[in-house]
């Protein structure tokens, strides 16, 4: 067996959208995931359901893995042959102890590859509006961490620190926050020079506080800061409220789960974030085409003799097209053929394939679609529904009102509950970390439902996209909000009004 490769990845201080390309395009191909417990959810939805997760994520006080254990671990890995990724928070070389990861894998000639990262101590500052340089204010910018070892004084020159007059960030430094600024003001620091204390920075739980070195202490522990958190001294602490940004967004402060299967996430999830919302991508379904399929090979060998194929779902749609073109069957032979979509997300899938669509009803759900395409349809017509295996049962039950209509339901996938090994979205969800669970069907309600068990369902405020799947939490006990439109913008838009007004009733 050869030797494998390790890749030490920064995954950035929080927001998935501040994760490299590269740093994607590694962790998709990883084998191995070594990960760290400030590596945000967003990015750990994003680890490979086939790759080896081990957590040795570390904490101030709370270490799970020992630095030499993990060293020791992605030397093991890497000479089983695997594609190794050691995922850390901001960057792997800014106390990162990345050099420290990289000798051992060096003493064993381990290939490896570096991929940086965004670090907090520049991006955090920019998401409370705090340009870490600014002209009229410093020349250089100076990274301290703020760690130290129990029992042991620092080895930092503050008073060579306070003589830069540059701005400095402190990471890692809250539980030694007093003895920090005790630190600057010995070195010769004004009490009066502007501080601020920024948590959990460019995620939903940000939060800042900005007073001076004197009182920055005081003013920390009146907001009840927690961690993570960084320090940032030095005067560009005074425009914060002047460039602050990103707290503007409408959902910013907003913590929202979406369900959708992997492969229809995005549109949601990048609706949400550009307004602000910090969303966990956890798929509670995925779909898994039925194959090999005769019946739906024999359907398309004669698809000729169909007046109408209808589709309920993006997924349907590709299948089918999939379907087609693996049987070498010309779309020109489904000329005259009309189509029947049952919402906008499924029309607009239909179009990506160079079709139109002639029907989609005025409310986008398979009772509507069932009775507006039975008010159409002519005696001796024969409807194709190449669909999920368990659909709705109110789509048939309209069409069959049709006189003389001949209805080929043909199941082409199958729905399979997905469970998350990374995050916890019940202990997310009874810690109060969750503020709206979002569901665009039923099975993403009862796949949720399987990977919480016990959770108190009461305590979840479920965004919903139709009248099926507001039913399926309502039976739960979820607190349910239905959108006016069965579309993503709708469920956005929602989302938007009802975090609105939570933040009004504050």
């Amino acid at each position: 067996m050869g030797k494998g490769k390790v890749w030490l990845v920064g995954a950035g201080p929080s927001d998935v959208g501040l994760f490299t390309l590269k740093g994607k395009q590694v962790l998709e191909q990883a084998e191995v995931v070594v990960y760290d417990a400030l590596v945000g959810h967003g990015v750990l939805a994003m680890v490979p359901k086939s790759a080896e997760l081990i957590d040795v994520g570390k904490r101030a006080g709370n270490h799970t893995l020992p630095q030499e254990m993990i060293n020791q671990v992605l030397l093991e890995k890497a000479m089983e042959g695997k594609r190794v990724v050691r995922l850390k928070g901001g960057d792997p070389f800014l106390f990162g102890r990345g050099g420290e990861e990289l000798e051992l894998l060096t003493e064993n000639d381990i290939p490896f590859e570096i991929v940086p990262g965004v670090t907090s101590a520049i991006s955090v500052p920019a998401y409370n509006g705090i340009p870490v340089t600014h002209r009229d204010f410093c020349s250089s910018l100076h990274i301290i961490t703020g760690h130290k070892k129990k029992g042991r004084e620092y080895d930092i020159d503050f008073e060579a620190l306070v003589r830069t007059k540059g701005t400095l960030v402190f990471l890692m430094g809250i539980t030694a926050m007093e003895d920090i600024c005790k630190g600057l003001m010995a070195g010769g620091m004004s009490p009066d020079m502007p501080a601020a204390v920024l948590q959990k920075g460019t995620s939903a739980r940000q939060k800042r506080v900005v007073a001076t070195v004197g009182t920055l202490k005081a003013a920390s522990d009146a907001a009840k800061i927690e961690t993570p958190a960084i320090i940032v001294v030095g005067k560009v602490c005074t425009v914060a409220e002047q460039f602050t940004w990103y707290e503007k967004l409408p959902l910013q402060g907003c913590r929202v789960l979406v369900t959708r299967p992997k492969e229809l996430a995005s549109r949601m999830t990048d609706q949400l974030r550009e307004k602000g919302a910090e969303v966990v991508e956890l798929p509670a379904i995925q779909t898994e085409a039925i194959l090999p399929n005769k019946q739906l090979e024999e359907a398309i060998a004669s698809i000729e003799k169909y007046q109408w194929v209808v589709f309920t779902s993006q997924i349907g749609v590709r299948i089918f097209y999939e379907a087609l073109k693996n049987a070498r069957i010309d779309v020109r032979r489904m000329n005259g053929l009309k189509i029947a979509a049952i919402g906008k997300g499924t029309k607009a899938e239909v179009e990506n394939h160079g079709m139109f669509v002639d029907l989609m009803p005025s409310i986008y759900d398979g009772e509507s679609l069932g009775r507006e395409l039975a008010g159409v349809c002519e005696k001796g017509d024969q409807i194709l529904i190449p669909r999920a295996r368990i659909g709705s049962h109110e789509l048939i039950e309209e069409l069959e009102k049709a006189e003389g209509v001949k209805i080929d339901e043909i199941p082409t996938y199958d729905t399979v509950l997905v469970e998350s090994h990374l995050i916890d979205e019940k202990k997310e969800f009874a810690a109060g970390n969750m503020d709206y669970a979002i569901f665009t069907s039923a099975s993403t309600v009862r796949g949720f439902e399987a990977a919480t068990p016990g959770l108190d369902y009461s305590t979840v405020e479920a965004v919903c996209i139709g009248k099926q799947t507001a039913a399926e939490a309502e039976k739960l006990g979820m607190k349910v909000h239905i959108s006016k439109i069965a579309s993503i913008a709708s469920v956005a838009q929602l989302t938007e009004e009802l975090f609105a007004a939570k933040k009004a009733s504050l």
